[in-house]
């Protein structure tokens, strides 16, 4: 070990990025336990390595006692003065021990540790290096690809981009130049690993940011994003000034801004809408393309129905139920879709069930409040109470008997209509009139 060492540490550092110090220090501890085990040591020793000219130089350090107890450790004051009047107790003393054939077998015992160390410190570096890009975006190089995970070399690192990170629509060739979001930056035992994704929602983030100079100005904000990799994404986003369209800037002149991104993804469909901070507003947006007729929500339940035209069902579900399943990723909500004819359907069934909840209660002799239920079957039952009533209270010559057959025939039955209903109001009606 001379000065060829001293220039491989010249080149360790300028093209791997490892500082003389790392490489010194890490020779240096080598070079003690090669001593100790080659020359069957178990002192306390020190090695100095020069690193301006290659020489190294084995000291053994004892420290200055009273008495000594343990020569290859210590030594006595009395003898400590006898070199140096200046040493007290509690000094180190330092000898020069450096065996006359500490060359070949110490380089090559410390050979390994060296290497380790300095893969290391280069492991370090990458690592610390990366850490930088986690969650940006970087180009990379595709090296190989086997059955589950795609390689991509992006610079001193190859890294993973595994199967459910990937667009499933995609196919790669080697040495193809690609974009990768860096997800996760990893130490593992063999080194740094980076993950790396083009399935991620913030890849779709970081393409508007690159593309939109307004979104990475922070004029315009994205909001939420909701994402079916390779096949059709949601982005909400709002402006900052009132002058500026967020959906518009978005969306760029005739639509390059945009296609740019789509033309990344390989036409991944891409639907910008605005946010609302109002969650009937932002609902309505998210549905886009279908028309909303109305939102009705369960604040309870985190959860809303939203009513659609008829003709719009099909537009507002999506294939395989995808655009609602994306507007409800993108706003959070739990989304049931009705067409106006189902909805209308629903609200009969509401109302029956509450018809058949007051009737219970009647027998009962319970009272249920049937404020909150809406259109003509409140009508219906209310003119059925009302009926009832007069027959209980009115001075007629009814017994008993008479009173109960009447309410019998009063009761509603859930499944009439309210033409059936009204009919059946009309019987009783034409029975009081003929007792009477």
């Amino acid at each position: 070990m001379s000065k060829e060492l001293v220039a491989a540490m010249q080149v360790l550092e300028e093209e791997k990025g490892i500082s003389r110090t790392v490489i010194k220090e890490a020779l240096e501890s080598a070079l003690v336990l090669a001593y100790k085990k080659n020359y069957d040591q178990a002192q306390n020793v020190e090695v100095v390595f020069d690193e301006n000219n290659g020489k190294i130089a084995v000291y053994s350090v004892k420290d200055v006692v009273e008495t000594n107890y343990d020569s290859t450790l210590e030594i006595s004051l009395e003898e400590a003065l006898k070199i140096n009047r200046a040493y007290e107790i509690g000094d180190k003393i330092k000898f020069e021990v450096t065996p006359k054939d500490f060359g070949r077998i110490a380089t090559q015992t410390a050979k390994h540790v060296i290497m380790q160390r300095i893969r290391e410190a280069e492991r370090e570096i990458i690592y610390e290096e990366y850490t930088q890009y986690q969650d940006e975006i970087l180009t990379g190089t595709v090296e190989r690809q086997d059955n589950r995970n795609v390689y991509v070399n992006i610079g001193k690192i190859e890294a993973i981009m595994p199967m459910n990170e990937q667009i499933p629509s995609e196919e790669f060739q080697m040495d193809e130049r690609i974009k990768v979001y860096v997800s996760k930056v990893d130490k593992t035992p063999k080194g740094p690993q980076v993950i790396v994704s083009r399935a991620h929602q913030d890849f779709l983030r970081r393409l508007f940011e690159q593309e939109v100079p307004e979104i990475y100005d922070g004029v315009v904000e994205i909001m939420s994003i909701a994402r079916e990799a390779g096949d059709r994404s949601k982005v909400a986003v709002r402006s900052r000034d009132k002058n500026i369209d967020p959906v518009g800037t978005c969306v760029g002149q005739r639509g390059q801004r945009v296609q740019t991104i789509v033309n990344e993804l390989n036409g991944e469909n891409m639907d910008i809408i605005e946010w609302a901070e109002e969650p009937t507003e932002f609902i309505r947006n998210a549905m886009n393309p279908a028309d909303v007729v109305e939102v009705i929500f369960d604040e309870a339940n985190h959860s809303c129905i939203v009513v659609v035209p008829d003709y719009q069902l099909s537009l507002a579900i999506g294939k395989k139920g995808q655009n609602a399943r994306l507007a409800a990723r993108l706003t959070t909500y739990k989304i049931d879709i009705k067409s106006e004819t189902a909805y209308a359907d629903y609200l009969d069934e509401q109302a029956a069930l509450a018809f058949k909840a007051e009737e219970d209660a009647i027998d009962y002799g319970e009272e249920i409040d049937l404020s909150n239920v809406e259109g003509e079957f409140l009508s219906a039952e209310a003119e059925v109470e009302a009926m009832i009533d007069e027959a209980d209270n009115a001075e007629q010559n009814f017994d008993a008997e008479d009173v109960e057959e009447l309410v019998a025939e009063a009761e509603v039955d859930p499944e009439q209509s309210y033409d059936e209903l009204v009919e059946e109001i009309d019987f009783i009606e034409e029975v009081e009139e003929e007792e009477l």
